[in-house]
C-alpha cells in the first residue's frame, strides 16, 4: 500500500464505513439475532481501525511532511524483529457478566470448535488489556503469543505451516499457507495473516485504508517509544457524524515501522484502542523461535488452508459481500451487489453499509425467542423515522441500526447519522 498525502489532507484508500463493516458474518449462518450479537462481537473487527498515542519524550528529529512520513511507512521493509506489545481495547461494550465473551467467540468460531483456532482465540483482544510477544524473520516465519494468567496462546507461521496452540486446553490447530500464490498471506510475501490485527503495523495499515480527501493528515511532533525516536502521525476525519475522533501513530524515525497506534473516539474519554511496543529489537530471532511440535496428548485439529474460509478480510465492500454469502435469508446477486440489499451509502468516514438480513427485526414479548430478543433489545435504543422503527446497538466506535423489517445499517457513525442514512434510503 502506498497512500498519498499532503501536509493536512490525503487522497486514496478505502472508506472507514466499509472498513468498520468487517462483521465476520460469513463464518456461520445468521439467526434472527445476528445483528445484536455481532455488534457485541464487532470489537474484533474494529481493532483494525485504530492507532495509539506514544510514550513520553520529545526527540529532536529533522522536519518531515505528512506526505514524507506516509511514504516512509509505505517504504518500511523491516524483515526481522522481536518484542513485546501491550494492547488495550475499550469499545464500551455492555457488561453481560462474561456472556459477551461467549457471544464473541460464537460469532467468529469455525465449525471445528477448537479453542486453538486463531479466529476464535484472538478475539480476546477485543476487550481489556493484553500483553503480546511478537517475532518475525522474513515473510515465511512469524510468531505471536498472547500471554495470560499461567497460560499462553501462540500462533506460529513457519514456511507452509500455520499452528495455533492453546496451553490452557492443550489443543492444537493446524492449517497451511499457499506460499506460491500468496493465498492466506500478505500478497507476494507468503506471510500468514492472523484474523485480528494485533501489532501497531497491522493496525496502521488497516487504518490508512480509510484515508481519502475527507481526511486530515498531519505530523504532530516527535516522541520516544520503546527507547526509539519516532514521529507522530495524526489522522482526523474532516466530516461530522463520524465516531472516530483522531488516530495517532508513532513511526520509527529510522525504519518507518509503526511502533504505537491510538484511536480516540469523537465522544472523548479513553482511547478505544491503544497498542504499542514496550520493547523491540531488530536483531534476527533464533530459528528455534518458530519451531513447533504438538505436545504429547494434545488434541490436534486440522483446519482449512489459510485464506480459504478465514473470517478476516480487507473491509472492502466487495469482500464484505463475499463474506455475507451463505448468510441465511440473504439471496445472492452479482458483483458488489452480490447480496440482496447490500449497498454502501455515503463516502469517507461517514459511509454506512446497509443490507437486508432476510428476516424480521428483533422480536420481543411473547414471540418465539422473545426472551432473548428482549434481553438483547435492552442494550439498544429504539428509534423511529421515515424508514419506520428499529433498534440501534452501539459501541464507542461502531453503531448498527436494525429496522423492524430486517434491514441493517452499520458504520463508524453516530446514531443520528444512521437514522439519517436509513431515512434517505427510503
Amino acid at each position: 500500500m502506498a497512500p498519498k498525502a499532503s501536509d493536512d489532507t490525503t487522497t486514496g484508500g478505502e472508506s472507514t464505513g466499509a472498513e468498520a463493516d468487517d462483521l465476520r458474518l460469513g463464518r456461520r449462518k445468521a439467526a434472527r439475532y445476528i445483528v445484536p450479537v455481532t455488534v457485541i462481537g464487532v470489537a474484533a473487527a474494529t481493532i483494525g481501525l485504530v492507532p495509539a498515542l506514544a510514550d513520553s519524550g520529545d526527540p529532536d528529529l529533522p522536519k518531515i511532511t505528512a506526505q514524507q512520513l506516509l511514504d516512509k511507512i509505505a517504504a518500511s521493509d523491516v524483515q526481522q524483529l522481536s518484542g513485546t506489545v501491550k494492547i488495550s481495547t475499550d469499545l464500551g461494550l455492555p457488561d453481560l457478566g462474561g456472556l459477551e465473551s461467549g457471544l464473541l467467540s460464537g460469532a467468529t468460531q469455525g465449525g471445528d470448535g477448537s479453542s486453538a483456532d486463531p479466529s476464535t482465540k484472538l478475539t480476546e483482544l477485543a476487550a481489556g488489556t493484553h500483553t503480546l510477544r511478537v517475532a518475525a524473520d522474513g515473510p515465511d516465519r512469524q510468531k505471536l503469543s498472547l500471554l495470560e494468567n499461567a497460560a499462553e496462546y501462540s500462533v506460529i507461521h513457519n514456511g507452509k505451516d500455520v499452528w495455533g496452540y492453546d496451553s490452557a486446553s492443550n489443543e492444537v490447530y493446524h492449517s497451511t499457507a499457499d506460499e506460491s500464490s500468496g493465498e492466506g498471506a500478505d500478497k507476494g510475501s507468503g506471510k500468514a495473516e492472523t484474523p485480528v490485527p494485533a501489532t501497531p503495523k497491522e493496525l496502521t495499515e488497516d487504518a490508512l485504508k480509510a484515508v481519502d480527501d475527507t481526511t486530515s493528515v498531519t505530523v504532530d511532533g516527535t516522541v520516544q517509544v520503546a527507547g526509539r525516536d519516532a514521529y507522530k502521525l495524526l489522522v482526523k476525519p474532516k466530516q461530522s457524524g463520524s465516531t472516530v475522533g483522531a488516530i495517532s501513530v508513532a513511526v520509527d524515525a529510522k525504519t518507518g515501522l509503526p511502533l504505537k497506534f491510538t484511536l480516540t473516539p469523537a465522544s472523548g474519554g479513553a482511547a478505544v484502542v491503544d497498542a504499542g511496543f514496550t520493547q523491540v529489537s531488530f536483531a534476527k530471532p533464533a530459528a528455534s523461535t518458530f519451531d513447533f511440535t504438538a505436545p504429547k496428548g494434545a488434541k490436534v485439529t486440522e483446519g482449512d488452508k489459510v485464506g480459504e474460509s478465514a473470517p478476516g478480510h480487507s473491509g472492502k465492500p466487495d469482500d464484505l459481500a463475499k463474506d455475507l454469502e451463505g448468510v441465511e435469508g440473504v439471496e445472492g446477486a452479482e458483483g458488489l451487489d452480490g447480496l440482496d440489499g447490500l449497498n454502501v451509502l455515503g463516502e469517507g468516514w461517514t459511509s454506512v453499509a446497509v443490507f437486508d438480513s432476510g428476516g424480521e427485526g428483533l422480536p420481543s414479548g411473547a414471540e418465539a425467542g422473545g426472551d432473548l430478543g428482549g434481553f438483547l433489545g435492552s442494550f439498544g435504543d429504539k428509534v423511529t423515522g421515515k424508514f419506520g422503527s428499529g433498534t440501534v446497538f452501539s459501541t464507542r466506535l461502531i453503531n448498527a441500526l436494525m429496522t423492524d423489517d430486517g434491514k441493517v445499517y452499520v458504520g463508524a457513525v453516530t446514531k443520528d447519522a444512521l437514522v439519517k442514512a436509513a431515512n434517505a434510503a427510503k
